[in-house]
């Protein structure tokens, strides 16, 4: 299903989130005080503006509160980080999920209400817009631009069903590496009799478009 994205803060973490969301076929309003940003990524999201998100004008005027999920991608400048965090909030924004630099700094956040709180690691920004879309996903790491390695939940649709009653890859484009099951089992280059249980979790390669198209 189609959402609505607001990114504000545009470096390389919010960039990467952004321009992932927009490649999974989301709308994605991107904001920065910073015109370089902004041109920078104009042509990969639906709208990126120079704005100041501190200001809660300018924020009503973008129509904020009508977005899906706000993620607050600001890193550095931790006032501005948690201030925007708390108007968000006090907006009306469904979900609001928000980079914290230090535990210390997401105890806060939580503290004021934030919905998801995410820590800086390599590869943070695609993992989030993944498990943002598709919330069975419980970990992804890139292969490339187009494809990853994807952990999920097993759809309900999957469960008792064999890997060639589903005929995962004809039929979604997908590969299943391994499945993980009870007990720390885990079944590695799975054949066609393998049969996928309740609360097993796939071990998967997909693509973008085709990850966005599992059932949950």
């Amino acid at each position: 299903m189609r959402k609505q994205y607001a990114v504000i803060g545009l470096g390389r973490f919010g960039e990467s989130v952004a321009k992932t969301l927009s490649s999974l076929g989301h709308d994605v309003l991107g904001i920065d005080t910073s015109e370089c940003k902004v041109q920078a990524i104009v042509n990969d999201i639906t709208h990126a503006v120079q704005a100041d998100a501190r200001e809660e004008e300018t924020l009503r005027a973008l129509g904020i509160r009508n977005f899906d999920v706000a993620v607050v991608a600001i890193g550095n400048d931790l006032e501005s980080n948690i201030f925007i965090t708390v108007m968000l909030k006090e907006m009306g924004v469904k979900y609001v999920v928000t980079k914290a630099q230090s535990n210390l700094h997401g105890k806060v956040l939580d503290k004021i209400g934030a919905d998801k709180i995410i820590y800086p690691e390599k590869d943070m920004g695609v993992r989030l817009a993944h498990n943002l879309v598709t919330s069975n996903v419980m970990d992804y790491i890139e292969l490339s631009p187009e494809y990853g390695v994807v952990e999920i939940i097993t759809p309900a649709k999957f469960i008792n069903k064999s890997l060639g009653e589903l005929n995962l890859r004809a039929k979604y484009g997908i590969s299943v590496m391994a499945i993980k099951k009870k007990g720390d089992l885990v079944i590695v280059a799975p054949g066609a009799e393998a049969t996928i249980e309740e609360n097993d979790v796939l071990i998967i390669v997909s693509s973008n478009d085709a990850l966005a198209k599992l059932p949950e």
